[in-house]
């Protein structure tokens, strides 16, 4: 029998794929389970509810399975929504061979991006292999040949750790803006889970063995708050929005129980490209807190915060290369 227009799902320990064969377009799309965080963003803006959020397993206080997502390949329309959401870049998504996203490509979402910018200029070499070092998706290196250091884009999640690694030679402008608390007087005694599911190593272990929180680092993918065992709690509540002359009603869900939380993380505002569709409207209203502006911690400031530094790999930079105050 023909499987022509039905979607195929394979998933093993590392990997999960759906594929869907048509006459004109072949859908397939990845996760890569050993980078995703369960972050639950996906799930949150799925608007066919395929995406099911898996939870880890914690022992003696530490992640020893990830928290993971499986799909419905019943429900799965492959919009792609979920991929431009993806704070983590876990998912991939082509047609016909070549990477597309078919909400971005007609325009019914904006891509949510950040930005990094390198200033070659401003940038000692003697602090390369630092950089490098410290990037934990692994994608910077240096080139040699040009003498200039390299970034894979791409990949790359906007965590700032190579901005105050080179002293601000790299400047980076996250995806999200919003804030991340970590109250230690609520936590589970001797758990640290939410340090092994950090993608950035915002929450970290130090030196004397504690839970810190580097905040500067946080993308906001709010994976923390669901592999820690204090859950968030949530109740459903309906809002409205306007969208080409027309006014739409849909539900959320509204955290209820913030006060009790070990780990909480908002989103205010997104980067994103000037899109004003019903269902990137729909999509920023579940992802985000009704919060128009916010405060966020200086550029020049972060570059001085000795916690900051000390959540580095190494945790301070080389004598020879920081400033006399």
């Amino acid at each position: 029998m023909s499987q022509r227009g039905k979607t195929i799902k394979t998933r093993n320990e590392h990997e999960m794929t759906l594929e869907r064969p048509m006459v004109t377009r072949h859908y397939v799309m990845t996760w890569d389970l050993d980078r995703c965080v369960g972050c639950q963003m996906g799930p949150t803006v799925c608007p066919k509810d395929a995406l099911t959020h898996i939870d880890g397993e914690i022992v003696d206080g530490r992640l020893v399975t990830r928290p993971s997502v499986d799909v419905d390949p019943d429900k799965c329309v492959l919009c792609g929504i979920c991929v431009e959401t993806c704070s983590v870049h876990a998912i991939d998504m082509k047609v016909n061979g070549k990477h597309e996203i078919p909400v971005i490509k007609y325009e019914a979402f904006p891509e949510v991006r950040g930005h990094l910018t390198f200033n070659k200029d401003d940038f000692d070499f003697s602090l390369k292999d630092f950089v490098i070092n410290n990037c934990p998706t692994g994608v910077i290196s240096y080139d040699e040949e040009q003498d200039t250091m390299v970034v894979r884009y791409e990949d790359c999640i906007r965590c700032r750790q190579c901005e105050v690694a080179s002293k601000g030679a790299f400047q980076v402008v996250q995806r999200w803006k919003g804030s991340v608390e970590l109250h230690r007087d609520r936590c589970v005694e001797g758990c640290l889970a939410c340090a092994d599911i950090c993608p950035t190593r915002a929450l970290h272990i130090n030196e004397d063995g504690e839970l810190v929180l580097a905040d500067y680092y946080c993308i906001k993918c709010g994976a923390c708050m669901y592999t820690c065992p204090i859950k968030p709690e949530f109740e459903e509540e309906e809002f409205t929005f306007e969208s080409q002359g027309m006014t739409i009603t849909k539900s959320r869900q509204k955290l209820v129980n913030k006060d009790q939380l070990a780990i909480k993380v908002e989103r205010w505002r997104a980067n994103h490209t000037p899109v004003q569709s019903a269902s990137w409207i729909e999509a920023l209203g579940k992802l985000a807190d009704n919060k128009a502006s916010a405060v966020e911690i200086d550029r020049k400031r972060a570059l001085r915060r000795q916690d900051l530094i000390r959540a580095l790999r190494g945790h301070t930079l080389p004598d020879h290369t920081r400033k006399k105050e």
